[in-house]
């Protein structure tokens, strides 16, 4: 039996997500091959909990203490939304163990969290993406100087950081430096970004059995005016439809784009992109490599469209990076 260490929580608004996304890995694990262990992770402060009983991760060599026994794991399962687990600095960590873990790595867990400079390299690849604007606390500008370049309406958003946590949707001239204060509250980087109409749609990727697989895309469709923090998680705020009723010829461009993504970001383990589909062409939003794994989120129903179920994808999630083998290098 492997021993499994579901890491949860972290240290951005996301927490309470992450909490919940951890919880549900454990519930749905296959406990026959699996023995897992949910690690809830804030600050200093790295726990697994028996009642009311917290027995600290040992961050020397992450390992549990139980009375005699002490546990080592097998694998981590990363189920943290924002930092530390989906900004690279937990897979650092891991990696100087020599723990193996689900997510992507230290490299493309850094750029693809700062939303930004993946913007750059997404549009490197020939995908199209909104103009915008990548801002620094304490930089030299001005609300007329960022209307100057981009037109409203625009997005206003933390340039770390996921689940529209500080994001807000600026129609007019006067709420463009309240949306800034805002944003500011949540990282020391922002976008501002232009607001592209159209379907937004996402797709799952996942590489199993080294090969990578789309899942169905998916549309959501918010009940307010866009998909921000209380659409995604409150039960009946947005309408989230699998598989997406696109032409197929369109259905088959966004898992294209999304396969061409993967494999340029280098990613591992399941990850969704997010676009923006005018009707022609498809607008990169952004990348989530530690995607939702709570009972509300997008990534378990894709999986459940394709054909498996959720413990299915956890398994296959914990198989793939186990069965990793070295390259063999030919002299």
């Amino acid at each position: 039996m492997l021993n499994v260490a579901i890491v949860a929580g972290g240290d951005s608004g996301e927490y309470g997500i992450s909490i919940k996304s951890g919880k549900q890995v454990e519930l749905n694990m296959n406990r026959d091959l699996f023995t897992p262990y949910l690690i809830e992770i804030k600050g200093k402060n790295w726990n697994y909990r028996i009642g009311r009983k917290n027995f600290p991760v040992d961050k020397n060599d992450f390992t549990l203490t139980i009375g005699k026994r002490k546990i080592r794991f097998d694998i981590v399962f990363n189920a943290i939304h924002g930092t530390p687990g989906e900004n690279g600095r937990l897979q650092g960590y891991l990696d100087m163990l020599g723990i193996p873990y689900t997510s992507c790595d230290v490299t493309t867990s850094a750029l693809t969290f700062n939303k930004g400079f993946c913007k750059e390299v997404i549009a490197s690849a020939g995908i199209s993406t909104a103009k915008s604007m990548h801002l620094f606390k304490g930089g030299n500008f001005t609300a007329v100087q960022i209307l100057q370049k981009l037109s409203l309406p625009v997005f206003v958003k933390p340039n770390n950081g996921g689940s529209s946590v500080g994001m807000s949707k600026v129609n007019l001239k006067n709420e463009l430096k309240p949306a800034l204060v805002k944003a500011f509250k949540e990282d020391s980087e922002i976008l501002v970004e232009e607001f592209v109409k159209g379907r937004e749609l996402t797709c799952g990727v996942i590489r199993t059995k080294g090969k990578i697989i789309t899942f169905p895309i998916t549309e959501i469709i918010p009940k307010k005016e866009y998909f921000d923090f209380e659409a995604k998680y409150k039960k009946g705020m947005a309408d989230e439809v699998v598989p997406a009723d696109v032409p197929l010829k369109d259905f088959e461009k966004c898992q294209e784009i999304s396969r061409l993504l993967y494999e340029k970001l280098n990613c591992k383990g399941v990850v969704r992109f997010d676009y923006i589909f005018t009707g022609k062409v498809f607008f990169f939003l952004e990348v989530n490599t530690v995607p939702g794994m709570s009972a509300a989120s997008i990534v378990p129903k894709m999986s459940v469209a394709h054909g498996w179920s959720f413990t299915e994808l956890i398994t296959r999630l914990i198989r793939e990076e186990l069965n990793k083998k070295p390259l063999a290098i030919s002299h």
